[in-house]
Order: structure tokens, then sequence, then C-alpha cells
């Protein structure tokens, strides 16, 4: 019987983003934060700070994905329409969660108090519950299997730590990288034969130009410890054996 494979799906929610006046840091950390909680990263979308666009993207990716997490548009500022968005794509009305509110208030209370636009960090899609955010006192938000977290990378750390070990998943995936100095197009059929060889392993290419030669990195990829270790052993003899040195660990 086939391992279950367990998926997320990650919309980030900003105009900033596509305007190229931010860059994008969220995707890696949560995508390696994912691996360790035994889940996988499917696919990224960015969407513009309009209700439409964040609506279709909510409803199709967390439909065909176990988790689905959004980063961006949950601050204070009346452009930050996420929270409104997602309780329109699920179907639901929008409230004042207590919990957030009074978590707020203690967090503002030497900080010029709770006003209106930081009053509406406490606004969640109704019935959501709470993802804790020691850094700033706004919390994520959890709705059903969709994960609401801040833009900010360094509050979205935060929020991902505060729900390691919480999620259900499977193995982590696991990697192994062997390094050569050859374009990858000398070696495509030999990549897809080891591939072949070793059952649950992938084998990505990952060409580069460098001091003017091209060389590859190939990552190996399982679930597997030892097929994994097996996988790359094999890989970085057949490459000795067509007369191409093999660089364990990359280059």
């Amino acid at each position: 019987m086939a391992e279950r494979i367990w998926t997320a799906g990650l919309v980030i929610i900003g105009d900033e983003i596509l305007s190229g006046r931010t860059q994008d840091k969220n995707v890696s950390q949560i995508a390696l934060w994912l691996n360790l909680q035994g889940i996988r990263l499917t696919e990224v979308r960015i969407v513009a700070d309009r209700t439409e666009e964040i609506v279709e993207a909510v409803n199709t990716l967390r439909a065909r994905n176990d988790y689905l997490f959004t980063t961006g548009g949950i601050g204070p500022t009346h452009d930050d329409i996420t929270v409104d968005a997602i309780a329109e794509a699920l179907g639901i009305g929008v409230e004042i969660h207590p919990k957030a509110r009074a978590v707020l208030e203690g967090y503002y209370a030497t900080r010029g108090g709770l006003n209106e636009g930081r009053l509406r960090m406490a606004r969640v899609p109704a019935g959501a519950d709470l993802i804790e955010n020691r850094m700033s006192g706004a919390p994520g938000i959890r709705i059903g299997n969709v994960f609401i977290m801040a833009g900010v990378p360094h509050i979205t750390a935060m929020m991902l730590d505060a729900l390691s070990g919480t999620l259900e998943g499977g193995k982590p995936l696991l990697s192994e990288t062997v390094g050569c100095w050859v374009p990858e197009s000398e070696v495509a059929e030999l990549l897809a034969t080891t591939e072949k060889r070793h059952d649950g392993c992938q084998i990505g290419s990952y060409p580069f130009f460098r001091d003017g030669r091209a060389g590859a990195n190939f990552v190996i990829r399982s679930t597997d410890a030892a097929a994994l270790a097996a996988c790359a052993a094999d890989l970085a003899a057949t490459l000795a054996l067509v007369g191409r040195d093999p660089v364990p660990g990359g280059i």
C-alpha cells in the first residue's frame, strides 16, 4: 500500500510582492517547516489585494490540498482584506475574537492603547481558532484546514513555531546532493535510469555555470533514509563509471 502523502498549498497575498517593492521570504521557510512536519508544499500562488482573486485562490488550493497557508493582509490598515476575503471564500461571517482582543489590549497597554485600526487585527472568520504570535501580539488564525499567517517573515516564523507538532503529516522528505562538473544534458539519460532503479526516490537536476565551466547539482529525495543513501551511492558510482567525478554534498 502506497504511503499517504500530506500536501499543502500557499497563497501569498499582497500588491507589494507583485510590484517588486517587497521580496518574499516566506516560501522557503514555510516549505522547510512543512517538510519537517511531514507535509509537502505542492503549489504557491501570489495574488493581489483583491477579494475576488483571494477567494478564487483560497478555494482552489484548499480543495486539492490537505492544508492551505496564506501570508499577508492581516494588519491594521484598510487594505488588509485577507480575513474578509477568506471568510467570503468559506461562506461565513467575520467576528472579533475575544481572546485576540484581550491579547491585543495587553500588548498595546503601554503602546498607546487599542485603537480602531489595531482592533482590526482581532477580526477572524467566525468560529476560527488563534495561532499564537509571541513577537507582536497580533495572532494568526486557523479555520478548518486554512492557516492565515502574517506577511512579515520573522512573525510568520513565530507562528510556525507555535504550530510545530500540531498538524497531521507523514514522514519528512529527506535529501542528499551529488554534484558534478558536467553539462546536465550529457547525463540526462543516466539520471533517468538511475532514478528508475530506486523506487521511492526522485532525482532533480540543478545546473549552473561557474568559473567558465558548466556543472550541476543532483538532489535525490526520499522519505526512506536507506533508499536515499543507496540511490546517492549508485548515482555517484555511475557518474564515476562514465568518467565524471562526483562531488558528495554538491558543488
